[in-house]
């Protein structure tokens, strides 16, 4: 019997703790959250005073009856969930949903918390118990209230004012504004002319050089001083042939600083510029390496939590990087003593470390074997940022020369030479604005030293928009703010991009039609609950309740009355058509009445304000609607000529004498199989294509008839029940076969087996994988996916009923069902 029960969010962070720890402790997952609000109308009692009424998540329900079966066979239980703010609620949630009090003497409960998975610091960490942070606890479910009373309110609100299944976000809502208002001002923005004027030179030894033209008549250019091509011609001409001659020369030494050591935030910004990251993927790449890799001695976590804002280093670490630097580098290379860094985010909490390697000496060259691709490089950032962040800061040589042309006219030519790399030789910082062009090295120059202009070098600008939002920019943004939590950030933006509200193209964000009118109605009608800086208060105030210094109820209640009473006003203010129709001055040139902007599916269109009498429609972008072109097929229902027209998904023949007659047929006529429906008996089975290109099968005499089938179907009876057809298949796991259509029947036959993985070299492999016992019971996972195999059997029946013009529908992997982890655990506001 284990004396002590330790329950973690991911199976992988208790395997790598059970064996820190030793027979006496059973380490399980809770494989995340286990209890939450349900996603429906009324999981907060508004009336008791907010009171939330939580339920055990159902695909955790296996997972808590598994725990308490362990809790009543343990002397005590120790809850060691992450070292946050939703670590603490999770460790809450765990006790609430196994029935124990933390008072409890028959189990104890200890709470322990540790900012790295390794031996020595989980071992201590169970040393030194605590008690569960209940002002954290607190301040997370006030976060979570929020985020429900929000989202389960204006959500609906949208579904109504502009389309089904939008949704809205605390904090989601504010991100989508600062995209959209960034778009605005990109389309808004006017280029200027500008020009600037260059001189090639070079001394009397031919050593080349650049100098620019700074003054003209003892005043300083401005950037628009310069503003035509005529102008620049006009000075050109000036300095041609004037005597050019160094004027004067200024050397400056200058320090560069290292960056601070990695917050989650400045990981997720560099992590996109440098490796092209999204915060998503570096978020659940460093939770595997947190949770413990093993280097040839046993899983160990290899950095320490990822979820931190603070800059701080441990004395340990600071210690083993002046060792790393000086045995890599050399003495001069190293501090003598250690570079401590301040936060300038708002809202930081600093009680963790930064990001870091728990043990510095890990190189990562040393690490590289033991990992994927991508976890290397990611451990890589996070080894020279660390390191870089504990060396000697660069040491730079600046020069500027000034060079006069003639009586008049000044120019300038300025340049460095790194004089001691310091930490740039291991890590530069990347920045999210325009790369500056490196400053030349300049020759060595004598003062009044006279220099021979080889070609003058006028060039014209334009003024650049402000860029948008990449990724790295986006969280940069939203930090220096206070809005969200930076472990949101992942989550916040994956929501914009699944909900169609923005799309990611060349690493920045373009908002879609639906997001802009999303954000606009939000913007102008619920300005308050948008606005950057109350979001970023809010913040602060749910930091307040952390610190103990505001309870969460008041908070809520402050926040919800004027927010109910704005919502139930708009509801009566706004219709439908004021949010999603647009006025324009033009007429439909079918009918003459004025055509309108509207939103569709697919994002905004000009239609006619006629519908549904006139169905006009034209793109929006203000390309010409192609002509149709007259046919040489005849309508079989009005004998007709076909005309080919092109629609949403391509071009198709329609009758002329529309709307007298509404008959439509596809371009490329479906091939018939000669194979009798098995569904009606009458028809036969054709060939079709979906309206997003995939081949199915269906009756002809669709819609009298609605059988379908995705698989190329074979007039061959079935040989164990008999159905009057078989299908054949390809795929990959399982080659080439034939199998029954009928979901009952179980028949199948290989024509074709799968190509056989070779097998791997390293057979010290496969033992390793069968040595812990502990990975049996992870065996069973599969097991719990067979109830969500089942739950999607029905819908392969819908074969049998879908439209031949629509493809049968997909069937859902039922891998969607499978049991989270906590690498995947979401943390949305």
């Amino acid at each position: 019997m284990a004396k002590s029960l330790v329950i973690v969010e991911s199976p992988a962070k208790a395997k790598t703790i059970e064996k820190f720890l030793g027979p006496n402790y059973k380490v399980l997952a809770s494989y995340g959250h286990v209890r939450a609000l349900p996603s429906k109308q009324g999981s907060v009692d508004i009336e008791a005073d907010f009171q939330p009424l939580y339920h055990v998540l159902p695909e955790s329900e296996k997972q808590i009856a598994l725990l308490k079966k362990e809790a009543d066979k343990s002397d005590e239980i120790i809850l060691a969930t992450d070292p946050d703010r939703e670590g603490e609620a999770i460790a809450w949630h765990l006790l609430e949903a196994l029935g124990i009090d933390e008072n409890s003497k028959s189990p104890t409960v200890k709470r322990v918390t540790f900012q790295e998975i390794t031996k020595v610091a989980v071992q201590e960490a169970v040393a030194n118990p605590g008690h569960i942070a209940r002002d954290m606890v607190d301040a997370q479910q006030a976060r979570s209230i929020l985020d429900y009373l929000v989202g389960f309110n204006l959500s609906p609100f949208l579904w109504k004012k502009i389309r089904y299944g939008l949704s809205a976000g605390r904090v989601q809502s504010v991100a989508l504004r600062m995209i959209c208002e960034r778009e605005k001002e990109v389309q808004a923005f006017k280029p200027e002319e500008y020009w600037t004027i260059e001189a090639d030179l070079q001394t009397e030894t031919g050593t080349n050089f650049r100098a620019r033209l700074q003054s003209v008549d003892g005043q300083s250019l401005k950037k628009f001083d310069i503003a035509s091509e005529s102008d620049a011609a006009a000075l050109v001409q000036a300095l041609t042939d004037q005597t050019i001659q160094v004027a004067s020369i200024k050397r400056t030494e200058k320090k560069r600083q290292p960056s601070a050591p990695f917050t989650t935030s400045t990981l997720q910004q560099e992590a996109s510029r440098k490796l092209g990251f999204s915060a998503r993927k570096t978020m659940s790449l460093a939770q595997k390496l947190y949770e413990g890799i093993d280097l040839g001695d046993g899983a160990e976590g290899l950095i320490t939590y990822m979820r931190t804002d603070s800059v701080a280093l441990a004395d340990v670490a600071l210690q083993e990087a002046k060792e790393v630097i000086t045995s890599l580098y050399g003495p001069d290379y190293a501090l003598e003593k250690p570079r401590t860094f301040k936060n300038k985010s708002k809202n930081a909490q600093e009680a963790h470390e930064a990001v870091r390697p728990t043990i510095i000496a890990n190189t990562p060259d040393k690490v590289k074997p033991h990992v994927s691709s991508d976890q290397y490089r990611l451990y890589r950032l996070i080894w020279m940022r660390t390191v870089a962040s504990q060396m000697a800061a660069a040491q730079l040589d600046a020069t500027s020369v000034d060079l006069s042309a003639g009586d008049r006219f000044m120019l300038r030519a300025s340049g460095q030479v790194i004089r001691f790399a310091g930490f740039m030789k291991l890590y530069i910082e990347s920045s999210d604005d325009a790369e500056e062009k490196d400053e030349a090295t300049l020759p060595q120059l004598q003062q009044e030293e006279i220099v021979s202009c080889q070609e003058l070098l006028p060039e014209q600008h334009f003024t650049q928009p402000p860029p948008r939002f990449s990724e790295a920019r986006l969280v940069k943004t939203l930090e220096e703010f206070g809005i969200g939590r930076p472990s949101t950030y992942a989550s916040i933006i994956n929501t914009l991009t699944a909900r169609k509200y923005v799309r990611l193209e060349k690493r920045v964000f373009y908002p879609e039609d639906v997001g802009m009118v999303v954000s606009d109605l939000l913007s102008n009608h619920f300005a308050q609950y948008v606005d950057y800086n109350f979001t970023a208060q809010l913040e602060e105030n749910l930091d307040a309740i952390s610190r103990g210094e505001a309870q969460w109820r008041p908070l809520l209640k402050e926040f919800w009355e004027p927010f109910i009473t704005l919502l139930k006003q708009k509801e009566t203010e706004i219709s439908k058509q004021d949010v999603t129709t647009e006025k324009t001055d033009r007429e439909c040139p079918e009918c003459k009445k004025p055509l309108v902007i509207k939103l569709g599916r697919a994002g905004r269109f000009l239609a006619c304000s006629g519908f549904p009498e006139c169905r006009y429609t034209e793109a929006l972008n203000g390309d010409a609607k192609e002509e149709p072109v007259i046919s040489d097929q005849k309508c079989e229902k009005c004998d007709a000529p076909m005309l080919i027209k092109e629609g949403r998904y391509g071009k198709f023949y329609a009758c002329s004498a529309y709307p007298a007659c509404k008959n439509i047929q596809p371009l490329v006529k479906p091939k018939a199989l000669g194979i009798t429906c098995p569904g009606c008996k009458e028809g036969e089975l054709q060939e079709k294509k979906s309206r997003y290109g995939k081949i199915f099968y269906s009756c002809n005499l669709y819609p009298k008839c609605k059988y379908a089938l995705w698989d190329l179907p074979i007039e061959e009876a079935c040989p164990k029940c008999d159905f009057p057809l078989i299908v054949e298949k390809v795929t990959k796991r399982d080659g080439t076969y034939r199998k029954c259509p009928q979901e009952e029947c179980d028949w199948k036959l290989v024509l074709v087996p799968p190509e056989k993985k070779p097998a791997k070299k390293p057979a010290a492999k496969k033992p390793a994988a069968k040595k812990p016992a502990a990975k049996k019971p992870a065996a069973k996972k599969p097991a719990a996916k067979k109830p969500a195999a089942k739950k999607a059997a029905p819908k392969k029946a819908s074969d049998t009923k879908v439209a031949a013009e629509k493809a049968p529908p997909k069937k859902k992997p039922a891998a969607s069902k499978t049991k989270k982890t906590a690498a995947t655990k979401t943390k949305e506001d």
